[in-house]
């Protein structure tokens, strides 16, 4: 009969206070632990038995079983794993883990105010639950021959007591938690499951839920007849509890071990989204460091849908936290997926990270996978890496913006869509309008708005690509930066010397006429643009353009978008210029009449309305302006028809 009394070797009784102040971020994580210790213990002794060091019954049948006792007030943790002797139970229990206890009390004495400094320096697993128990209790009996059983009780001081358990104990552990009153939402079923769920869904031993205070349900009997009319009673067994985990995720098989179909449900299941990923990424390395996992590009539904990523870490199966910035580069959270790195430096509570080299070449080889994947679907799948584009550009556009090396990896593979339709790299648009605009790439933000300006450049054999995110302002910038001689241009801030006319005149006569016109636009507009500029296009249809600034679109735009950060809405505005064609016959009617004063009203309301022509074009006219606009065509239509 073992009967000792003593004290936990710790030389100070603050030990239980920091602990359930600062060990864990989140109460609920001691069910974590408890189950995942538990299912260490399993582990063990399959080790052993595979090894002859142990003997199990034939075809046993691992589990760890949680039961919750509302009217006891108690939440049980059983398992059929390695079980401990009286020796093991003073060394790993009553040692706090091998711990330097004073060391570990001098050293962060002073650091109460950071609680998440002081974890990870020992093993407290276990610990965690005084942090909702009043009395934790062990019952333990050791795989080893003629081991007697062993019963450790504790209430949260720093005595203990070791006496023979009185539980009819098979090989393994039982620990009982008697719940605290502040911790009573640990005795709800649905909580429990919930909690397991989040934490012990892949756990590789079978975890079972009992509710104590729930009657067992007995087996049923239906009266059926047989073939001669004569009843019989057939019994209808409950149907057997179910375990709450999948003991092997996907993640742990290997890829050529995986459907297609496979990968759907999985992500299905974990991510509770029934729109089909577009691609997966099935991470399996063993060395130098070991980590599995998959990544899936989700389709979106719009752009600002990718900011709502999901990356589960697990460590040993065992779940640690969504989206750790330390181990899976910020703009991989805007994936979807799960990591499982037994070789993170984690800390006892799984929910801080130490700072380790090691989780930097974890962090970088996850981002060599994700753009070796990229080059490999360019390569190899063109056309469906087209079809995905739409899709995964924010995520490749916001990765190149945050890591550089990930650009340097992919940035051959960046394609663009042009207003032809057409997928094409940097490269290959520069390598095709070379001879028409060296280094200049055109671009679109908005297709509708400047739907003038891409049907004179379709008409005119020009092509450029779109950028219509809201991420693109900053990527050009990025890419000028990163491309020597490279400029991004939208489409409607520049002519491009093909669209100009090739007779345009140069002689003395043509210049009197360019600046009669610039004077005419001038003095008949006033303030209503800013600069007005002569061309002669080769569209001869088109009276007049508005282009604007590439340079104070872009600082008008960062204007916007910082007015929260102390910089002020509209401090840049946007410089538009009016480009009038000398080419177009009205305009050159206009300056045959200009210096008439008897037509100098005419004049001014002729200029005005091609200025909102040219802004129609550019679907830009103010409230105000419509207004204008539709009073002076309400003229006109009454001087047509009195002519």
């Amino acid at each position: 009969m073992i009967k000792e009394n003593g004290n936990i070797s710790i030389d100070t009784e603050n030990i239980f206070p920091i602990i359930k102040k600062w060990l864990y971020s989140d109460k609920d994580i001691f069910i974590r632990e408890v189950i995942s210790n538990a299912c260490d213990a399993i582990s063990k002794f399959q080790r052993l038995v595979s090894l002859g060091e142990a003997n199990a019954e034939e075809d046993e049948k691992y589990r760890v079983t949680v039961s919750l006792n509302k009217e006891k007030k108690t939440l049980k943790f059983s398992d059929n794993g390695i079980g401990m002797t009286e020796e093991e139970v003073k060394k790993y229990i009553n040692q706090v883990a091998f711990s330097g206890a004073t060391d570990f009390m001098e050293k962060y004495k002073d650091k109460m105010d950071e609680g998440k400094d002081i974890i990870g320096h020992f093993g407290l697993g276990f610990y965690s639950t005084f942090m909702v128990s009043t009395r934790v209790e062990i019952d333990t009996l050791s795989y080893k021959e003629g081991a007697e059983s062993v019963k450790w009780i504790c209430e949260g001081g720093t005595e203990y007591e070791i006496t023979s358990s009185d539980e009819k104990l098979n090989r393994g552990t039982i620990i009982t938690l008697y719940i605290n009153d502040e911790s009573s939402e640990f005795l709800d079923e649905h909580k429990v499951r919930e909690i397991i769920k989040k934490y012990c869904s892949f756990l590789p031993t079978e975890i079972y839920l009992e509710d104590e205070n729930k009657p067992k349900e007995e087996p049923k009997f239906e009266t059926k007849k047989n073939e001669d009319g004569t009843e019989f009673k057939e019994e209808i067994k409950p149907e057997a509890p179910k375990p709450l985990n999948d003991t092997n995720p996907l993640w742990m098989k290997k890829p050529s071990e995986c459907t297609d179909e496979e990968y759907k449900d999985f992500y299905r299941k974990v991510f509770m989204d029934f729109n089909e990923p577009l691609f997966w990424i099935h991470l399996n390395v063993d060395y130098p460091f070991n980590l599995k996992g998959i990544l899936y590009f989700p389709k979106l539904k719009h752009e600002f849908e990718a900011t709502e990523g999901q990356v589960k870490l697990y460590n040993n199966q065992v779940f640690v936290e969504d989206n750790i910035k330390e181990v899976i580069p910020e703009f991989l959270l805007l994936l979807k997926g799960t990591i499982d790195c037994p070789d993170l430096p984690l800390n006892v509570s799984r929910s801080f990270l130490q700072n380790d080299k090691d989780v930097a070449k974890i962090s970088n080889h996850i981002v060599k996978k994700v753009a070796d994947k990229l080059t490999s679907l360019f390569k190899n799948s063109r056309e469906e890496f087209n079809n995905f584009w739409n899709d995964i550009q924010i995520f490749i556009k916001y990765g190149c913006l945050r890591d550089e090396k990930f650009y340097e990896k992919i940035k051959d593979i960046l394609i663009f869509k042009t207003i032809s339709g057409e997928y094409i790299t940097l490269k290959d648009y520069l390598e095709k309008a070379k001879e028409k605009h060296e280094n200049k790439v055109f671009y679109v933000s908005n297709e509708k708005q400047q739907s003038q300006y891409i049907k004179l450049f379709k008409e005119y054999d020009l092509d450029a690509i779109i950028l219509d995110a809201s991420l693109d302002n900053h990527f050009m910038s990025f890419l000028e930066m990163k491309e020597s001689g490279v400029h991004f241009t939208r489409i409607d801030s520049d002519i491009s010397e093909v669209l100009k006319s090739d007779d345009a005149p140069n002689d003395d006569a043509s210049k009197e006429l360019n600046t009669k016109i610039e004077d005419m636009f001038k003095n008949s507009l006033g303030d209503k643009i800013s600069k007005v500029s002569i061309e002669a296009l080769k569209n001869e249809e088109t009276p007049a353009m508005i282009l604007i600034s590439e340079e104070s679109r872009r600082m008008a735009e960062m204007s916007k978008m910082y007015a929260t950060m102390n910089m002020p809405a509209g401090m840049f505005n946007e410089e538009k210029t009016l480009v009038i064609n000398n080419k177009n016959a009205i305009v050159k009617k206009l300056a045959s009449v200009y210096e008439d004063e008897s037509k100098k009203d005419e004049v001014k309301f002729i200029c005005e309305h091609i200025l909102d022509l040219a802004k129609i074009a550019n679907n830009e006219l103010t409230p105000e302006d419509m207004d204008g606009f539709i009073k002076r065509n309400n003229e006109l239509l009454n001087k047509l028809i009195l002519l």
